[in-house]
């Protein structure tokens, strides 16, 4: 039966039925003999949250959970998140240290040219490769009917033309596995099944998963608020001691955590008051976003573990535009037509929110896409067309990477490519101080509330945690291969 909860009873009501079971950890490897197995980490993501909603959020409730949090942490004013900016790269930016170029993860809809399409037998080569509700068994299930279907996966001819799953698409290790190996206990809990993509291609990074089925809500932000409750209550439970269902004893995970959509959805849905200011919807979203928070932060001080627990606050992506007044509705259809006007049937894949990833039947082709969408510059309201050397420098070369897009459109900010008929005003993906200016807080025991101005990726994340942990941030292939470096001002 099709699950369709729209209330926050109806939702708890639906998660009690769900169990998952938790791995059994992995001995601890020679890399975690010096790790502390007193101390916590607790990573929220409150996607779409800037850097203004935090800081304005905390001026204007100084009693709030995020305030609190602020006066007894570092707040990082300039911390920039993914490009692009969709909640995939921006979650691996966040638990791997890594950018595109190196986890091989763009979006959530992405393309490969060395895959197959599911179903296909492997008889043809290069598809479309999605990893959201799409891949459910059913999507209108909070519980998604069961996981992930493997019918509806990408294929890899190289091995054996099997179904390729999230974490197996990724090619860097996670923070999940490091800490795993090294004997401590994980946890997550996100929006899709498809974050199975966190537990990094050993595919046992997190032990104890929880990723209920957003679709399977009424897209409402009150809908949204009752979802992200029963992610909290799920975290709760792992503090006590439990996994997420609250039935099975387990150590409190090393690092755990959760993210909350509530704030996105009413960023989307109703948008910012003028000036930026925050409207009901949105204030609605943050004051129980806040609260839930609070609650989090209790339930640590009740158990003893708040001296012993790391608290790491950001999003995986902002929003645009804040303004109204910029938004700009293009069609999404025209880039394909561009883009086919140049050579029919060129177009393989494009991926559009308020940025435009192209993929090409023929990568050669790149620069005259880029110079026809740059005369179609105003109708597309463009800013800047990634293609050639700037594009390699950033992630690197199309043709010899199966990930890589060929052609990158960076819109002007306000630009969101979909349907003429949306009603949606706000939307992630992009490159601009909208998409990627996000909050960024870490509260750790005995700090003191500071603020650090200087410029920091959300890729540091990562190897900080790690580094509060005992562990070696350089455990991570991303950390190696990009020189992340941990978070500066952090004790």
């Amino acid at each position: 039966m099709t699950i369709r909860p729209t209330s926050k009873s109806a939702l708890l009501a639906a998660a009690a039925a769900l169990v998952a079971a938790a791995a059994t950890p992995a001995a601890a490897a020679d890399f975690g003999a010096n790790a502390h197995r007193d101390r916590h980490v607790l990573l929220i993501s409150i996607d779409g949250l800037h850097a203004g909603d935090l800081s304005t959020w905390a001026a204007l409730h100084p009693g709030s959970a995020l305030a609190k949090l602020a006066r007894r942490g570092t707040t990082y004013t300039d911390a920039r998140s993914s490009q692009p900016s969709d909640s995939f790269p921006g979650i691996l930016a966040l638990t791997t240290g890594g950018t595109p170029k190196t986890t091989g993860v763009y979006y959530d809809d992405s393309y490969d040219r060395k895959l197959s399409p599911a179903g296909s037998a492997c008889k043809t080569v290069g598809t479309e490769v999605v990893f959201d509700e799409a891949v459910d068994v059913n999507s209108g299930a909070l519980d998604a009917g069961g996981g992930i279907d493997p019918a509806k996966l990408p294929l890899d001819p190289a091995k054996g033309c099997t179904p390729v799953y999230p974490h197996s698409f990724l090619r860097t290790n996670t923070v999940f596995e490091v800490a795993q190996q090294a004997g401590l206990t994980t946890a997550w809990a996100d929006k899709h099944p498809a974050y199975d993509l966190l537990n990094g291609p050993s595919g046992k990074g997190v032990q104890d998963a929880y990723n209920p089925e957003i679709a399977a809500t009424d897209g409402t932000v009150a809908g949204t608020i009752a979802y992200d409750a029963l992610k909290v209550a799920g975290v709760k439970n792992q503090i006590d001691g439990r996994d997420h269902t609250g039935t099975k004893a387990q150590p409190v995970p090393a690092v755990f955590g959760l993210n909350f959509q509530a704030v996105s959805v009413a960023q989307k849905t109703a948008g910012y008051a003028p000036k930026g200011a925050f409207s009901p919807e949105i204030a609605e979203a943050l004051a129980r976003t806040d609260a839930a928070i609070g609650s989090l932060t209790a339930e640590l001080r009740a158990k003893g573990l708040e001296k012993r627990t790391e608290i790491v606050l950001t999003a995986k992506h902002g929003q645009s535009p804040v303004d109204r007044s910029k938004l700009k509705i293009v069609d999404k259809k025209l880039l394909g037509s561009v883009v086919d006007g140049v050579k029919p049937g060129l177009l393989a894949q494009a991926t559009a929110d308020d940025v435009a990833l192209l993929w090409l039947t023929d990568g050669k082709q790149a620069e005259a896409v880029a110079a026809a969408l740059r005369a179609h510059a105003a109708e597309l309201n463009i800013d800047k067309v990634l293609v050639g050397p700037a594009l390699v420098k950033q992630f690197g070369n199309p043709a010899t990477d199966s990930r890589t897009p060929d052609v990158i459109v960076l819109p002007k900010a306000g630009t969101v490519y979909t349907k003429p008929t949306a009603t949606k005003v706000a939307e992630h993906g992009g490159f601009t101080a909208d998409d990627t200016h996000v909050a960024l807080l870490v509260a750790g025991p005995g700090g003191e509330g500071e603020k650090v101005t200087g410029r920091v990726d959300t890729t540091q994340v990562a190897p900080t945690i790690l580094k509060f942990l005992g562990l070696d941030p350089k455990a991570l292939a991303a950390v190696r291969a990009e020189g992340t470096k941990v978070l500066p001002d952090v004790r």
